[in-house]
């Protein structure tokens, strides 16, 4: 780390100048990535319904609407008065955008036309099937919204499209106020943390800079894959978040060199050599925990983890960049660090306390950990629907009236019989298929809609909303039907895809988590020359996860406080999951690596177990512990969103970081160093284990006795 610190130390300026061109182009390329972005790609192309719908849409045209127009006339007239006014409405949509003509009551034939109509005849609907992509798809709603209102006549709009384009406009509008809201509040805590603003500006800066970054980036990805909009809040959150976690570490330990050498470029020089390298290494670790997400099929998870990896590097980078080269311009006036004794002194008490009772410690702290985990035993995976806007939201109101009322506005499953020999399927077996389609419950009614080569395609109308629960049974039973002889049977349809996705996560779900292992083993087992220190971390990493999915599938599946937290309960997204589980793993570690690299630290310098747990704890306590709740600040405005994906996203961020902060790190971790005792600096490769490359103090520098002695002196005082 001695040659960028001696390149940022020698002409600061020119890399001040150099990042914040870089950062401007990045910026000024993804000013428009917001228009770019899908809230689709959560399907697994590769899937059974995936193939249906496919297949289906090549010879047929598409099933399920993207728009659903819902009409309701006053008391006293019926849907049949306003029909050259709907016609009208449905002829400004240009035939180009739709992929097949539009269907409504007042051009349909019997039977599908008795599905389109209420039965007090006040309201009907019309279907609006789009061309292209999932993106392409969502881009063209607004035009074709604007064509299917009527004046005059209330009317309402759903379908995949309109529910996708709602999520997508009101997840970019929470963004702007999370962020609104955590950026001041972030700013005055770290005004109060290091006593000036100054010191207290620059991690908010680097946060600032990354933010900005991470769009060019991101846009730079639509070029290439679909990304979803989530992908700019991950990004936002993880760069701000993370670049004010390491700009607090890098500019704690600047003012703690600075007040031992009076002399800005050694101290920076030691930063870069000590928390520089323990940024670099926790930047590693969480790029390697998002990179798990590129094991799935889904477009959106991909671009989830390169936007994070990006983000993530983006805020190591500039921490690296930045901040040096402010502090090698700023240094005097910022490392006039003021006496943290009382801060010491309550940490030593704290640490001293776990060191006398570890074991008690360890199972306690563990027990509490292992009850808040108890309710993942029960836990249910989904997708993101209609249930993700709030209870008061128009569009859910529409959807739910349109489950209840318009079975063939609901879309519904896709049923593909096919001869297994190339030839058309019987029609004894295709009535067959009918009858016991028919028959299964959550199905209202079964009617084939078309024929092809070697196909016949039924439509069943389910009688629960697509993606719930109810019609995820039904589409599992639909799938568990014995076939007749000579003939296969596919399901297609919103919810069969909704099923195949999360099967196809859970799946590929150990592949994850074992990248991520085996990348933080790699990693921290050459970073601190230990194979028991990287084993106990991963497993406090676990730990931390499984309290916290707990405590969320506690509140978000069955339900305890989700009237206060203005939540429906139902199972948890899958796509969602996958990400928390990137996201905490990836902190955990984090933190993880700030507590231990300054214990290494002291142990390599001479201390033994007790003293370098000691050391490590009292040095990066008030650390970790402001750094969680600026995380918690930033991520906790997320929380304030209606959008149920993002208040999960925010309501796990922030249980996971008081978990992780205060009964791992701070209890269970010191409790677990002290207890394995010589056995954390095992290794038996012997290669690896050197001297630490860190730049060596200066001779008027403190020795490590010296630091034991100022410790224990903080502590008297």
């Amino acid at each position: 780390m001695t040659a960028p610190a001696r390149l940022v130390i020698a002409r600061p300026r020119t890399v001040l100048a150099a990042v914040v061109v870089f950062i401007g182009l990045c910026a000024a390329f993804g000013a428009d990535v917001t228009q770019r972005l899908s809230a689709g790609g959560f399907t697994d192309q590769g899937s059974e319904s995936a193939l249906v719908d496919r297949l289906v849409t090549e010879h047929l045209g598409p099933q399920s609407p993207d728009v659903v127009a819902l009409y309701t006339v006053p008391e006293g007239r019926t849907v049949d008065e306003i029909g050259p006014q709907v016609g009208a409405a449905l002829e400004r949509i240009d035939p180009a955008l739709l992929a097949r003509p539009v269907q409504s009551y007042w051009n349909a034939v019997p039977p599908v036309k008795n599905f389109l109509v209420s039965d007090d005849r006040r309201q009907a609907v019309a279907l609006v099937f789009t061309a292209g992509d999932d993106t392409a798809r969502i881009a063209t709603y607004p035009s074709i919204a604007d064509a299917l209102r009527v004046p005059g006549i209330d009317t309402r709009l759903s379908g995949y499209s309109a529910l996708n384009s709602e999520i997508v406009e009101r997840s970019q509008r929470d963004l702007v106020v999370a962020e609104s809201i955590s950026l001041p509040l972030t700013l005055l805590i770290l005004v109060l943390v290091f006593g000036g603003v100054l010191a207290g500006a620059l991690p908010v800066l680097v946060g600032v800079l990354a933010v900005a970054g991470s769009l060019g980036v991101i846009r730079l990805l639509t070029e290439t894959t679909e990304v979803t909009t989530f992908a700019v809040n991950i990004a936002s959150l993880l760069g701000l978040g993370m670049a004010i976690d390491y700009g607090l570490f890098l500019v704690n330990r600047f003012r703690e060199e600075y007040a031992e050498s009076r002399d800005v470029p050694a101290a920076i020089t030691r930063t870069y050599a000590t928390a520089g390298r323990t940024v670099a290494l926790s930047a590693l670790l969480l790029m390697c925990a998002f990179a798990g997400t590129f094991v799935f099929p889904q477009a959106v998870l991909r671009s989830l983890g390169i936007g994070s990896v990006a983000a993530v590097a983006l805020a190591a980078g500039l921490s690296l960049t930045v901040l040096p080269a402010l502090l090698a311009l700023f240094g005097a006036r910022i490392g006039r660090a003021k006496p943290t004794t009382r801060t010491e002194r309550f940490w030593t008490r704290v640490v001293d306390g776990v060191l006398r009772r570890p074991g008690v410690v360890t199972l306690v702290v563990g027990a509490i950990l292992l009850v808040l985990a108890a309710p993942l035993t029960g836990i249910k995976l989904g997708d993101i629907d209609h249930r993700a806007l709030p209870p008061d939201s128009e569009m859910r109101r529409t959807v739910e009236e349109l489950t209840a009322k318009f079975p063939a506005a609901a879309g519904g499953a896709t049923v593909v019989i096919r001869g297994v020999d190339g030839t058309p399927p019987q029609s004894g077996a295709v009535t067959s298929v009918l009858d016991d389609v028919d028959a299964i419950t959550g199905v209202r009614d079964v009617l084939q809609v078309g024929r092809a080569d070697d196909f016949v395609v039924l439509h069943a109308f389910l009688t629960a909303a697509d993606r719930s629960e109810d019609a995820t049974a039904a589409v599992q039973s639909i799938r568990a039907l014995e076939p007749p002889a000579g003939t296969a049977l596919a399901v297609g349809g919103d919810t069969a895809a909704t099923a195949d996705t999360v099967d196809s996560m859970v799946a590929r779900m150990p592949l994850m988590i074992a990248m991520m292992v085996l990348a933080t083993m790699v990693l921290l087992t050459v970073a601190f020359r230990s194979i028991m220190l990287p084993l106990k971390a991963v497993a406090m990493a676990f730990l931390s996860l499984a309290a916290t999915f707990g405590v969320l599938t506690m509140i978000f599946y069955h339900g305890h406080l989700a009237d206060p937290l203005g939540i429906t309960a139902g199972p948890i997204p899958a796509g969602m999951l996958v990400l928390i589980i990137a996201v905490v793993f990836g902190l955990s570690t984090d933190y993880e690596v700030f507590l231990l690299s300054r214990m290494s630290e002291a142990h390599r310098d001479g201390a033994d177990t007790a003293t370098a747990v000691r050391i490590g704890t009292v040095k990066t306590a008030r650390v970790i512990t402001a750094a969680a709740v600026l995380l918690i600040l930033v991520t906790g405005a997320f929380a304030l969103s209606p959008l149920t994906p993002m208040r999960f996203l925010g309501l796990g961020m922030i249980i996971a970081l008081i978990l992780d902060a205060t009964l791992v790190r701070m209890l269970l971790v010191p409790a677990l160093v002290q207890l394995m005792g010589p056995a954390n600096w095992w290794l038996p490769f012997r290669t690896l284990d050197r001297s630490d490359a860190a730049a060596p103090r200066a001779p008027e520098e403190s020795t490590m006795e010296a630091a034991l002695d100022r410790t224990a002196e903080g502590a008297r005082r």
